[in-house]
């Protein structure tokens, strides 16, 4: 994989509250490319915060219609994984360290 994709398929960590509650865990939420697959993403981890990775899990958010002052509208589909780190391992700035 050359540097410019593996810069590209991390889009931004997911911060929610459960997310915040996985990172104790050593696990974290990234919102990453559509087309990209769990070596990549496991591959752009490692490289981009110099952490072993233990297990990615995939998550596929479908596009979902809505309506605004009788407009119809839509929130765009996207993908969600889910990086396990091995123990010793953290991403400091993300949540708990």
């Amino acid at each position: 994989m050359n540097e410019e994709r593996m810069l590209q398929i991390l889009l931004a960590p997911q911060m929610s509250e459960k997310a915040l509650r996985l990172s104790a865990e050593r696990q974290y939420v990234f919102k990453v490319l559509t087309d990209a697959t769990k070596p990549e993403i496991k591959t752009a981890v490692e490289k981009l915060f110099t952490v072993e990775v233990k297990n990615v899990r995939v998550l596929n958010v479908h596009a979902v219609k809505r309506n605004f002052r009788n407009r119809a509208g839509s929130i765009s589909a996207w993908k969600k994984a889910y990086v396990t780190l091995k123990p010793g391992f953290s991403i400091g700035v993300l949540g708990a360290a």
